[in-house]
């Protein structure tokens, strides 16, 4: 396993050679004579790199998955007292990652030095057994499944604009009001035709003149910022531009009920070290940073009751 997981990493059987002082025959054989004890081929050799077969990838996984609790257990027999070690893979989205979990995972790895880290930024849920992710981070209503999340806060979905836009058009008073005036479509959020509010306790959908449509979140922000017309986002990626005065909340009183923000991991067995040291290290710190982005001190109290995840299991 220790010379299958050195090939994957280093990208070649020589180099998996060199970092393990072994020879290049005795590295190809070992390899070898775990594909025939496997009855499956594990790696595609070419003259440039290695790659890892479907298989191979899955293997890999849990080969050092089973190194590292091998390494443990020996270190506890031999009564060594170590940090917690390993790689641990991280997942979150694109502007709530690099805003708020980037700086938390840069602290955790001058605290846990033994630890490194790999941060996924992606708006899209990957999953985490077939990526072979550890922790992710997700906004949003759970399906049911197997994994085990911890909540550490809310946010809001909020349509803001700018001080130039609400002078020139007012400030709307209903969710009608948005029908009406110019605005801009974000469709990695919502429809861009159609934006959704609470109206006397019912959510209504309402058409949307987008004088401008884009696709990313910063786009939509800088739209509204410049006053092309009311975008509606999440409350933490408005919150910078809110706390600078570029643009203001509006309609909070007609808010969807909060979207919860969770951790997640896979909940079979028992975590490995390096995931429970990231986890008891970050669960506290998100929370902290994601009640200072909600903007909920200054807006509705909406986003003190958050939805939970009643389908999934929840940790300690």
């Amino acid at each position: 396993m220790s010379v299958l997981v050195a090939a994957a990493e280093t990208g070649s059987l020589s180099a998996a050679g060199r970092k393990l002082g072994m020879p290049l025959p005795t590295v190809s054989r070992k390899v070898s004579e775990l594909e025939v004890h496997l009855k499956t081929r594990l790696l595609i050799r070419s003259t440039r790199r290695l790659t890892l077969t479907d298989a191979g990838a899955a293997y890999v996984s849990e080969c050092k998955r089973i190194l590292e609790q091998v390494s443990e257990a020996e270190r506890a027999a031999s009564g060594e007292y170590s940090l917690p070690r390993g790689d641990v893979v991280i997942t979150a989205p694109v502007v709530f990652g690099r805003l708020h979990v980037l700086p938390v995972v840069e602290a955790f790895l001058d605290a846990f030095p033994e630890i490194n880290a790999r941060l996924a930024l992606s708006d899209r849920n990957v999953d985490l057994i077939d990526d072979h992710v550890d922790v992710a981070v997700r906004i949003g209503v759970l399906s049911d499944s197997g994994m085990v999340a911890t909540k550490v806060g809310s946010v809001r979905r909020v349509v803001c604009a700018s001080a130039d836009y609400l002078s020139r058009y007012g400030v709307p008073k209903t969710p009608d009001d948005v029908a009406e005036w110019p605005c801009v479509g974000f469709d990695g959020l919502t429809s861009s035709m159609a934006w959704r509010f609470m109206v006397n306790g019912v959510e209504r959908a309402i058409a949307v003149k987008s004088r401008l449509s884009v696709n990313t979140v910063e786009a939509a922000l800088d739209a509204a910022i410049a006053g092309i017309g009311m975008a509606r986002v999440l409350s933490y990626q408005a919150a910078p531009a809110v706390a600078e005065g570029k643009l203001r909340i509006v309609l909070q009183d007609h808010e969807l009920e909060p979207l919860p923000i969770n951790l997640i991991h896979v909940g079979q067995g028992t975590l490995p070290r390096k995931t429970r040291a990231f986890l008891d290290y970050a669960t506290p710190r998100l929370r902290d940073r994601a009640m200072k982005a909600s903007l909920s001190h200054e807006q509705s109290p909406k986003t003190r009751s958050g939805i939970g995840a009643r389908n999934v299991r929840r940790s300690r």
